[in-house]
């Protein structure tokens, strides 16, 4: 299932505004893929590690789409299913701008990149849960407020003008593609989104 792109806009997304994203892309995802896979996962990692992945700390909240504002952010898009890029693509098809994001500057653990290289998986298009993307004139004040709340945040971007979605990785540079299904369908055809659980740390 992919995510629909359609919504009403909440705020305000201009030309000049950074792209700041709150909270780790793809733990989720990699989480529930751990826990479906660990007979095999455990040929590469050892069961501490792996419980590491399975078991997620209980993260700060982040704001709701009524609170956002108060922040200083002029709009948010939750990273759920298709994860972060496809948070970005809703964000930009709602406002019709254009955005240049840095791949490089997405915050993402070692331990979510290591699930995705085992089954040739993308973290950004990965269920993210507890993690979103805002847009704010002060990027990084916006990241800072959200750390100060114990919200890992980063400034990953900007809105340009126009329709043109530019993804960079280092030197290179490519065009954001459309919405794609989840990663984790890959991998869990079955999959449901109830079997998405934070779990407190043990």
């Amino acid at each position: 299932m992919i995510r629909p792109t359609n919504r009403k806009k909440l705020g305000r997304m201009e030309p000049g505004q950074d792209l700041v994203t709150a909270g780790y892309i793809g733990e989720l995802g990699a989480a529930a893929i751990a826990r479906e896979k660990e007979t095999e996962l455990l040929n590469w990692f050892t069961r501490d590690y792996l419980r590491q992945i399975q078991i997620i700390e209980s993260p700060a909240a982040l704001p709701s789409r009524e609170e956002f504002r108060e922040l200083g952010a002029t709009e948010y898009e939750a990273a759920e299913e298709g994860g972060i890029l496809t948070a970005l693509w809703i964000l930009s098809g709602t406002y019709h701008r254009g955005m240049t994001v840095n791949l490089r500057t997405i915050p993402v653990r070692q331990r979510t990149i290591e699930i995705c290289e085992r089954f040739e998986l993308t973290p950004y298009r990965l269920w993210s849960g507890n993690c979103g993307v805002f847009v704010a004139e002060n990027g990084w004040r916006l990241a800072e407020r959200l750390k100060s709340k114990g919200i890992y945040a980063a400034v990953i971007g900007r809105v340009e003008a126009g329709a043109q979605k530019k993804i960079c990785y280092g030197d290179e540079i490519g065009c954001m593609e459309r919405p794609r299904p989840d990663e984790v369908y890959r991998i869990l055809p079955g999959f449901r989104q109830e079997k998405i659980i934070a779990t407190p740390k043990l």
